[in-house]
């Protein structure tokens, strides 16, 4: 198998976190699944590659790409939207403006789509990856980039940040209906149960004589912390005076 050094077994979390406690409830018993392992910084610049294939990754909404550069060497990428087999991408500064190219962020017109968004030059894709998802440049300003991320969020960002050009694929995976339990269990999904009809003990929502709503002045969590609307972004977070225009 020419990609196998790409795949490694992901390992089975069930929804708990390092010291085994169950940090997000309703998880356990997916099916075994390979992890990719993703180009997030589009390493070999200046090279040119050929997609070789477009495949279904289990542990992402978009599908990925997989490139053949000419030294024999392979990677993943997430795929744009309208991206082929057979296409030569690469990732430079004098790259044209093409889907699945990768470009510095002052040599992105303004308009063009764009996605797998760096924070920092160097720091990898981090922003942008999910399917159909798309950022625009709105200005470039010396060594500062302004960004309308998908949220409607405006955002500055420094000019060298590298992005890759085009919409992600799988714009209607909104769209899909899941069907069955069955498929649910086999994503590792198990079943949820309503906070109102638990016990007491089990749940703030929970007690009461036959059938009973929330009884309290808002939704909380199992946790007896505010649900639903609660603002949990910190006030004193580092990129908050990066931020011009807040999300809609």
């Amino acid at each position: 198998m020419k990609t196998k050094r790409l795949l490694t077994i992901k390992k089975k979390q069930s929804g708990r976190d390092s010291a085994g406690h169950v940090s997000i409830r309703h998880r356990g018993g997916e099916q075994k699944r390979f992890l990719r392992q993703m180009d997030w910084r589009r390493v070999q610049k200046d090279i040119p590659a050929r997609v070789e294939s477009i495949e279904y990754d289990p542990n992402r909404t978009t599908k990925i790409a997989l490139l053949l550069y000419p030294n024999g060497s392979r990677s993943y990428i997430l795929a744009p939207d309208k991206l082929s087999v057979g296409d030569s991408l690469i990732a430079s500064e004098n790259a044209p403006i093409k889907p699945g190219n990768n470009l510095p962020l002052f040599k992105i017109p303004a308009g063009i789509p764009l996605h797998c968004l760096e924070q920092f030059p160097g720091g990898g894709a981090k922003l942008i990856r999910s399917a159909g998802s798309s950022a625009y440049v709105q200005s470039v300003e010396k060594d500062k980039a302004i960004i309308k991320l998908p949220s409607g969020e405006l955002k500055i960002f420094p000019a060298g940040a590298w992005a890759t050009i085009g919409q992600l694929s799988n714009p209607s995976h909104n769209q899909i209906q899941i069907g069955s339990a069955g498929r649910l269990r086999r994503m590792g999904i198990r079943p949820t149960v309503r906070g109102v009809v638990q016990h007491p003990n089990s749940h703030p929502h929970g007690g009461g004589e036959g059938k009973s709503g929330i009884g309290m002045k808002y939704p909380k969590t199992p946790w007896g912390k505010p649900a639903l609307g609660k603002k949990t972004r910190s006030r004193k977070k580092y990129s908050n005076h990066l931020i011009i225009k807040r999300r809609k």
